[in-house]
């Protein structure tokens, strides 16, 4: 299978040996497994990787004991412990552990940050750096492969951009990554770990919002057409932000009075997931909702440029009260950048936002012009 190099590596690099652990989330498939083989493989016996979900492995870690881990670490300098959201307590048996050893380098990864993050993060604070890998990003995407073409772009937003989906030479090869990815992997930590009492509610949410994205969100719609408590929704919503499928980004507002306050916008972070409740086969050329596929594939890509930064900005829409709107709001420090998304035509900013907030920049987005933003 092709490898890419990923941009989070020189991020991670530099910080290694610096006296903290490095986490690493994302989805399961995305790449951790192997961003982390290929971060200590200069290390060469110096370095070890261990699956946290073989049992040899657990056996090692029990709280309150770090000694137990020394045979797994012994004679080391830098030790992977891979998908260490399955070890009950890992958060404080890892901090334990670092301040008893502090000399071996911990990278630790997790495919669901409701498990890992929330376990981890309280008992490890000020001890750990913490990173998203999420599936590959355009930019790492056209660095593989340098003849990059608009047939490919469409590829990438109608199958997604998992490094497995992305390195299939067929469709019928991407096809199944894809169903592979959405059957048996994505879901998982969901369903080990939290109490789903109706999957089938579940699935359903979630082909409500593939069918809503680009749009304002209603719990209270979805509630009713599920047949659930508003609180089911939003616990579902929280768990599938968790688990790197959802985003909800939210509205952008400094005018309460001319501008829409509440509300949430839902995409997800990989878009052939998206497709894949919806429709994975109709191709991008001739679909009706190509346009909320680009705005959504748009959004995604900013997610994962984001996400290598130390302080990421924030993403959130724009509306007025009469209508008028701005797909993509991006909010770093003072800085705010305004994206348009559409499929072939150029856009205005709307003379409102422009009045209220001069300093803003706005570009307008289309088919031919993302790879020059991205």
């Amino acid at each position: 299978m092709r490898h890419f190099q990923r941009d989070l590596e020189q991020k991670i690099v530099p910080i290694l040996f610096k006296g903290k652990m490095v986490v690493i989330l994302g989805p399961r498939q995305s790449g951790k497994t192997t961003l982390s083989k290929k971060i200590i493989a200069s290390h060469g016996g110096q370095a070890q990787y261990y699956d946290c979900q073989l049992a040899d492995v657990r056996s090692h870690f029990i709280l309150g004991q770090p000694d137990k881990l020394l045979p797994l670490t012994r004679g080391k300098k830098i030790v992977v412990f891979d998908e260490a959201q399955t070890i009950q307590d890992i958060g404080s048996i890892l901090k334990i552990y670092h301040d008893t050893y502090p000399q071996v380098q911990i990278i630790a990864t997790g495919s669901s940050s409701f498990d890992l993050a929330n376990k981890i993060k309280e008992p490890m604070t000020g001890r750990a750096y913490e990173f998203t890998l999420l599936p590959l990003s355009l930019h790492e995407i056209r660095t593989a492969y340098p003849h990059f073409d608009q047939t490919q772009l469409f590829d990438i937003m109608l199958y997604g951009s998992y490094p497995a989906i992305v390195a299939a030479k067929t469709t019928e090869e991407k096809l199944f990554a894809i169903k592979n990815i959405t059957t048996n992997y994505l879901y998982k930590d969901i369903f080990v770990f939290e109490a789903i009492r109706s999957p089938k509610v579940f699935e359903d949410l979630l082909k409500m919002l593939a069918l809503q994205i680009g749009s304002t969100v209603s719990v209270n719609e979805l509630s009713q057409g599920l047949g659930v408590t508003r609180a089911t929704v939003n616990r579902y919503l929280t768990l599938l932000e968790q688990s790197f499928i959802l985003k909800r980004i939210y509205s952008f507002s400094n005018n309460p009075r001319n501008e829409i306050k509440k509300g949430f916008k839902v995409y997800f972070l990989d878009i052939g997931v998206r497709n894949a409740l919806v429709d994975i086969v109709s191709p991008m050329a001739t679909r009706n909702d190509r346009g909320a596929i680009f705005e959504n594939f748009f959004v995604s890509e900013r997610m994962k440029h984001g996400s290598i930064e130390i302080f990421p900005p924030e993403l959130m829409f724009w509306r007025t009260r009469t209508g008028q709107e701005v797909d993509v709001i991006e909010k770093s420090g003072q800085t705010i950048s305004a994206f348009e998304c559409k499929w072939k035509d150029v856009a205005q900013a709307p003379t409102s936002f422009t009045r209220a907030y001069p300093s803003a920049t706005f570009s307008s987005v289309n088919i031919g012009t993302i790879a020059k933003i991205i």
